[in-house]
């Protein structure tokens, strides 16, 4: 009578497990529904006074045996795991998300032959900032024996402190463009603003978002309209998911060719300028198809650490580093600890050569 009895009462909170089980994935599919319509009216998937409404309204209709923070520690489980079901249905349609392994964007750029991403190990230089012709052709001649195809041409400066230098504007874009049009090179330089957009286009090859303006949703917006590439910076705070969003708004807005540019995060530790997160470099590379290039020089501050940061990236998977070089660091007009004399950077050039990858990276 006692088994009976027993395998009744199984049977029935089998039946009631199906059900529940039912139940739960209905209410998934129609939390679904709900956060579609919250995206289409640009608000977020979490309502706290939604859930503390809902959690209430358990509580007083709740008739036991379960007591109320029982019932309302399930609910908080029901509540996350659709929460998570939504977000993962949002990351799905992300354009820059990596939808299988060998997804993967390729930059070309106008001589049909230098690339970021694809495999090649791309390697972005040139001084901190423009200050003259003779420190710009210097640099660029060095550069260009090494096959450096991508010089940094920076006029716009953001500085911390208002008066530090702040660059030479559009005189110093014409000394860079001269430059690399001697040495068959390709520009890339800092934009502050959606208004330099016209002004820039006459003279890079590759528009740069600084990592102060990689949460600025109106220059990227803008910079998806414009036929040259983005290198975008991540932010000195920012999250992956922040960063890959930020790459988003350049993305969906018209223009697929987005390099995104890990430089350190900012963290307790004073003996580095920033804390290179090379985790969040292979990450990226799981996450997203976009090439992913490291910047060594704002990573670190100081260049005698330059070399194994250079290698340890290209270890990593990364397509590529970006590197400070000045003719004369000492005298440079900005970030002089952290720019690499001529001779180091051929230093660090034949290191990084020697880095041989045991497994093939995520492309």
């Amino acid at each position: 009578m006692s088994q009976s009895r027993l395998q009744e009462l199984r049977a029935q909170v089998d039946v009631i497990n199906l059900q529940i089980l039912e139940l739960l994935n209905k209410r998934a599919t129609i939390a679904s529904e709900i956060g579609k319509v919250q995206q289409q009216m640009g608000t977020s998937f979490y309502d706290p006074q939604r859930e503390s409404f809902m959690l209430t309204m358990l509580e007083q209709n709740n008739k036991g045996p379960f007591s109320n923070e029982t019932i309302k520690a399930l609910f908080r489980e029901i509540f996350r795991a659709t929460m998570a079901l939504e977000e993962k249905e949002a990351k799905a349609k992300i354009l820059v998300q990596r939808k299988s392994p060998d997804q993967a964007t390729v930059i070309t750029l106008p001589d049909g032959e230098t690339q970021i991403g694809g495999g090649k190990f791309q390697v972005i230089s040139g001084p901190c900032a423009v200050e003259s012709m003779e420190q710009m052709d210097e640099t660029a001649a060095a550069l260009v024996t090494r096959g450096v195809k991508i010089l940094r041409g920076m006029v716009f400066k953001p500085r911390t402190s208002p008066y530090d230098y702040q660059g030479m504007g559009e005189p110093g874009l014409k000394i860079a463009r001269q430059v690399a049009n001697k040495y068959g090179m390709f520009i890339t330089s800092e934009i502050m603003d959606a208004s330099q957009i016209a002004m820039m286009s006459d003279y890079v090859d590759i528009f740069w978002v600084g990592a102060r303006n990689m949460q600025n949703s109106f220059l990227l917006k803008s910079l998806g309209q414009v036929r040259q590439p983005v290198i975008l910076k991540r932010g000195l705070a920012a999250t992956l998911e922040e960063f890959l969003y930020a790459a988003e708004y350049i993305v969906s807005s018209g223009n697929p060719n987005v390099v995104l540019i890990e430089r350190g995060i900012r963290t307790f530790e004073k003996w580095t300028r920033n804390t290179l997160d090379i985790g969040g470099v292979a990450v990226l590379k799981l996450e997203s198809h976009l090439p992913v290039v490291v910047d060594i020089s704002h990573s670190a501050g100081r260049r005698d650490i330059a070399i194994p940061l250079a290698r340890v990236a290209k270890a990593s998977g990364a397509d590529g580093v970006m590197v400070e070089v000045h003719p004369n660091p000492p005298v440079a007009m900005s970030d002089a600890k952290q720019q690499l004399y001529i001779q180091q950077f051929h230093d660090m050039m034949d290191a990084i050569e020697r880095v041989s990858l045991e497994a093939e990276p995520v492309r």
